[in-house]
């Protein structure tokens, strides 16, 4: 185990506890605060770019505490995902909190202006943390020479109008509406592959806070099973609750390998390569797998209170339902791994699972 990562993932589940739970919408201030102050927002990117220089393994230990925090913030958004666009094509990363949109084939359009600028017309509709980000970063196609474009829009300027929005957990999911001008400077054409690995870095993402929320409803499961007293005795101690909490604890396990797992591979090529691709896919498809059943059984073993707004285990078991299909639902990320397992062939199926569970 490493120290240092158990020592930022120790330290990151002290601010958390400091601030949560947070019963409005949209972003808490003070605990966004702390965490730049600690360097936590910005954490793998390098330090000429105004980052930390740490490492994916270290995101991922932050991650995963955030998901069992319950933790209203944009750490995947601002580091990984926005972060990560405007530092590899070269431009400037703004402190504070970043979101991300990709355009789909519907839009937005856009289309060249003078002096290297480009006009963006169009909607992008759940773009999370829009509201409360200093920058909107958004993957574009096509731009004028027919490739994709990264923008780096500022929310404030004319013609860019926000509509709030929030998923089912409450969490920022906004519709961007664009008729802007956007200067030379704050746009770059997207290298090659950046969409599917955008794709990538997302979905793992998703997957730890889903395996953080995952094993913070077992957790809490597990404590109200031995609290809670029914003729005469925890119902911990019924053979039908422990087989509940057997079940759920398998699907949690089975999560966080596969996202831990992800993490090793996908950090030895920096997300390239078709081992990364399924691995990611995997990771992503078992937690979001895993949710539905975690989420029931914490409700079915807590009963009527497990609902109320006043009881916290619907902090993580609203984001369960909500994440599972955020970023690729299981159904889309179990196509990839059919297509990809069948693009392997009879040769080259083993070699692809071993190498996906290394």
């Amino acid at each position: 185990m490493n120290t240092e990562r158990d020592e930022l993932a120790a330290m990151a589940r002290s601010v958390f506890q400091d601030h949560l739970p947070h019963s409005g919408e949209g972003l808490p201030a003070e605990l966004w605060s702390t965490l730049t102050e600690l360097g936590l927002t910005q954490l793998t990117l390098p330090e000429a770019a105004g980052g930390s220089g740490g490492e994916l393994a270290d995101a991922a230990a932050l991650l995963l505490v955030a998901g069992e925090a319950a933790a209203p913030v944009p750490l995947a958004e601002t580091d990984l995902l926005a972060g990560w666009l405007l530092h590899v094509h070269g431009l400037a990363v703004p402190g504070g909190p970043l979101a991300v949109g990709v355009a789909g084939d519907t839009g937005p359009t856009v289309r060249g202006e003078a002096a290297g600028g480009v006009r963006i017309e169009g909607t992008l509709r759940r773009v999370g943390w829009a509201r409360d980000a200093v920058r909107l970063v958004l993957l574009l196609c096509p731009g004028p020479d027919g490739a994709d474009l990264v923008a780096s829009v500022d929310p404030s300027v004319p013609g860019v109008t926000i509509r709030p929005g929030t998923n089912l957990a409450g969490e920022p999911r906004d519709t961007v509406l664009l008729d802007a001008y956007l200067a030379g400077d704050s746009v770059a054409r997207a290298a090659e592959g950046t969409r599917d690995l955008l794709a990538r870095r997302a979905a793992l993402c998703r997957a730890l806070l889903l395996a953080g929320a995952a094993g913070r409803a077992l957790s809490q499961t597990v404590r109200y099973a031995g609290e809670r007293v029914q003729f005469g005795r925890a119902i911990a101690k019924f053979q039908a609750v422990q087989q509940q909490l057997a079940l759920a604890a398998a699907e949690v396990a089975a999560g966080r390998a596969a996202a831990e797992a992800a993490v090793r591979i996908a950090a030895a090529g920096d997300f390239a390569g078709a081992d990364a691709g399924f691995a990611v896919a995997v990771a992503k498809a078992r937690t979001s797998e895993a949710a539905g059943p975690v989420a029931r059984i914490a409700h079915q073993v807590h009963g009527a209170i497990g609902f109320t707004e006043e009881h916290d285990l619907r902090l993580c078991t609203t984001r369960l339902w909500a994440w599972r299909d955020e970023d690729g639902s299981e159904a889309h990320w179990h196509a990839e791994i059919g297509r990809q397992a069948l693009d392997a062939g009879a040769e080259g199926l083993w070699p692809l699972l071993t190498r996906a569970s290394a």
